[in-house]
């Protein structure tokens, strides 16, 4: 843990810390990403036998696995939605001024709070299931089942989420994006193994397929969580140093830490829930809206509705989860910055979170919709239907990836009313535009409300940095070009791909349309790359090791 540098210190210290600070970022960034994107990708491959495992019922499947998830993302957020963040804000704070102590007294007291939240939501989710069910799950009774096959989960979660936390309250990343690959892992092995022994080993029933499938989210929870508390056995001693060294001036009761949690909490859990509740209220009105205005049967509407919600949903994630690992990066470094009132530091922070995140959202947006008609093909099936919103949904991330980063950089500033108050007024944009956005795009209609809606708050937050951090947008103008510039080429790129190969192959063949996504993305990524080291942006992710590359690849 570096310290902040001293008043008598030479003026370059300011230099020293500033570049220190940017490479935690990265070096954070570069964990979290890797953790989030290769819990993501297994978490979108399953798909594949999973899909041919449930046969004909798979979009009915897939219908009701999402509604269950987002009925159960919303306890789960409200359980702990703001605790992990909230723990590593405090714990970072605490740590700078010295105070190792307090901040693990912080953490043991946590998970007393956790435990008892956990325990609290998982029972009212198992037992208000069919309340719940009729409210939100369109009274399909099959979402009974799934919600109490999730609520036991629960009871765990919100102690295992505090733990990621509390190592990312010291710059640790690696703990939370190691546990959260074995989290996936161990889901995926459950999950997959539960539906080949129902569906195909029994000839058993579907419903019980998805939900044994909603189950495999304790299992990897479980999993996740001894893993972190082997983490944190072993850093004991090197914990117990901290605390031993500690300046000791603060005492603070326990109901005030408590308290503390709780205030912190609020407003990130406020935030978190934000694209769960969007998501809740296109479940709430996606169906009442076509049925009362096209007329449209119940089984049709969940076979749109699985498009959006669940298959296009689900691949879409992996790349605004890139933005969640920056943002989750951030935040303690900034509550850093803010408690040494390093305005200096704050503002180069800010700019450095916004390159980093346009470096990796813009391309990974334009690049799934080049080979979204192949992509689709792979996970679930040709449909022109589903390739059509996929597309959709891949522009729509990166507003969804922005709010995602910008919510996360005024909690780390502690603008925490102000971000409700945008996220707020977004959400109201969306219950404006809901209606006409289904009347007359159908299925993608929920998509662009949501991105309507995220816009004008983002814009709102980004507005407020500015005013109140002096972060200077037209200083980014250059770069954000160049990316823009290199995301298009690399869109056209992958799109021609994808064109040319389509003449040559049958576009409607699983293994054939994995060839081509394959493809399209090495052709895709080699040119990013290609511009990337060449421009010199690629420095920015990277630092002295874009040096190395463009020798080997003799790029000058």
């Amino acid at each position: 843990m570096s310290e902040e540098p001293k008043a008598n210190q030479p003026q370059n210290g300011h230099v020293n810390s500033e570049a220190d600070a940017h490479q935690k970022m990265v070096r954070g960034s570069a964990w979290m990403t890797a953790g989030s994107l290769f819990s993501r990708i297994l978490g979108a491959i399953y798909i594949i036998p999973w899909v041919i495992w449930l046969g004909n019922n798979s979009q009915q499947g897939n219908a009701l696995y999402a509604k269950g998830y987002n009925i159960y993302s919303f306890f789960l957020l409200v359980a702990i939605g703001g605790i992990p963040s909230a723990i590593s804000k405090q714990i970072s704070e605490y740590n700078t001024i010295n105070e190792y102590g307090v901040g693990q007294r912080l953490f043991k007291r946590g998970l007393l709070l956790t435990t008892a939240l956990g325990i609290l939501s998982g029972c009212v989710l198992w037992f208000g299931a069919h309340i719940i069910a009729a409210a939100f799950g369109g009274g399909d009774p099959n979402v009974i089942p799934v919600l109490r096959a999730l609520a036991i989960a629960l009871v765990i979660i919100p102690s295992m989420s505090l733990t990621r936390g509390f190592f990312q309250g010291y710059q640790q990343m690696a703990p939370s994006a190691i546990s959260q690959f074995v989290e996936q892992v161990f889901r995926v092995i459950y999950m997959l193994g539960a539906t080949y022994y129902i569906m195909r080993v029994q000839k058993g029933d579907w419903v019980n397929a998805i939900t044994q499938s909603t189950f495999a989210a304790f299992v990897g929870a479980a999993a996740s969580f001894l893993l972190l508390g082997l983490y944190y056995y072993r850093q004991r001693p090197e914990l117990n140093r901290l605390a031993a060294q500690s300046d000791a001036k603060l005492v603070i009761p326990v109901w005030q830490l408590f308290r503390d949690i709780i205030v912190q909490a609020i407003p990130f859990i406020v935030i978190d829930t934000a694209t769960t509740v969007f998501n809740l209220l296109d479940q709430a009105t996606f169906q009442p809206i076509m049925q009362a205005t096209f007329h449209t049967k119940v089984a049709v509407i969940n076979d749109l509705y699985a498009l959006f919600a669940f298959n296009a949903n689900k691949l879409v994630m992996i790349i605004v989860s890139l933005a969640s690992a920056i943002a989750v990066t951030v935040v303690p470094l900034l509550s850093e910055s803010l408690a040494a009132h390093n305005m200096r530091n704050i503002r180069k922070q800010l700019e450095d979170a916004f390159t980093l995140f346009l470096f990796i959202m813009i391309p990974g947006a334009l690049g799934m919709a080049a080979v979204a008609q192949p992509l689709n093909t792979l996970f679930y099936g040709y449909s022109k239907a589903g390739t059509m919103i996929l597309e959709i949904s891949a522009f729509t991330a990166i507003i969804l990836g922005l709010f995602t980063v910008a919510s996360a950089l005024m909690q780390g500033l502690s603008r925490n009313r102000d971000i409700i108050r945008f996220y707020l007024i977004g959400l109201a944009v969306k219950l404006v535009v809901q209606w006409p956005c289904i009347y007359f795009l159908s299925a993608a209609g929920p998509l662009v409300a949501t991105a309507i809606g995220m816009l004008v708050a983002s814009m709102m937050a980004l507005y407020d940095l500015e005013v109140n951090f002096g972060v200077r947008y037209v200083k980014l103008l250059p770069n954000v070009n160049r990316i823009l510039i290199f995301s298009i080429l690399t869109y056209v790129s992958a799109a021609l791909v994808v064109y040319g190969l389509n003449f040559v192959m049958n576009e409607q063949s699983k293994t054939q349309a994995f060839v081509i996504v394959v493809l399209a993305v090495a052709v895709g990524g080699a040119v990013y790359a290609y511009f990337a080291l060449r421009s010199h942006l690629a420095d920015l992710m990277i630092g002295e090791r874009a040096n190395g590359l463009r020798r080997k690849l003799r790029i000058k």
